[in-house]
């Protein structure tokens, strides 16, 4: 291979990187909470940590959760 077919191979591959890498930037990825599922997936600290959100959810669903109904007097 030549010099200068070398110099035009290299002028047109490095035309392609610079093509490739202007359309990567221009297709970012949305930031997303989704792209992050599973991510803590058996982490021990994790698993305790929702374990701890748990019971503070159960424990704030049993203050809020109505008494079971009583027959009113005086309705039909």
């Amino acid at each position: 291979m030549t010099k200068t077919a070398l110099e035009r191979r290299v002028a047109a591959l490095e035309q392609q990187v610079g093509d490739l890498l202007a359309r990567q930037a221009g297709t970012a990825r949305v930031k997303d909470w989704r792209r992050t599922r599973g991510a803590f997936t058996g982490d021990e600290l994790m698993q305790q940590v929702f374990k701890a959100g748990r019971k503070i959810r159960d424990a704030e669903r049993k203050q809020v959760r109505p008494r079971k109904a009583t027959k009113r007097s005086g309705r039909p």
